[in-house]
């Protein structure tokens, strides 16, 4: 059953990303994924879309393991963030960074068990905000011109 919650809730993000890059005035513009908690898997889920085209994925906190066989569909760039006194959770995202193919890193809050603690927060934002930034930034202009 919590596999299927995923897949469905992946299948409505997937369906989302189509209807937004027909949007008028959105075409070229990087999409990124955050998925926190639960909504993590569906993250991922979305992300091993083939036509997914998903410039970079963040998982805080997550069950990647949520994601099933289509781990390793994943090309987008991840990010899998979790406390780093959860040892079940950090077990199953090391787990899940082994069977992703795409770039991609874990990293382990120190001090939280769970990242949604005071504290634990600005350092999933910092982290999160970094990856996106180096990811989803337009690729710099030569000074030749494009």
């Amino acid at each position: 059953m919590i596999f299927a919650d995923r897949t469905e809730s992946g299948r409505r993000l997937a369906a989302a990303t189509c209807w937004l890059r027909a949007e008028p005035g959105t075409e070229g513009l990087a999409i990124g994924y955050f998925g926190a908690s639960a909504g993590a898997a569906a993250a991922l889920w979305a992300a091993a879309e083939p036509d997914a085209d998903v410039a970079a994925v963040v998982s805080r906190g997550g069950r990647p393991d949520f994601a099933g066989p289509r781990l390793p569909e994943v090309t987008a760039p991840t990010l899998l963030i979790v406390g780093g006194h959860n040892d079940l959770v950090l077990d199953l995202n090391q787990q899940a960074q082994g069977l992703l193919r795409c770039e991609r890193r874990l990293e382990a809050v120190p001090g939280a068990a769970q990242v949604c603690k005071p504290g634990a927060l600005e350092a999933v934002a910092v982290l999160a905000r970094d990856w996106f930034t180096d990811r989803l930034a337009p690729a710099p202009q030569s000074a030749s011109g494009p």
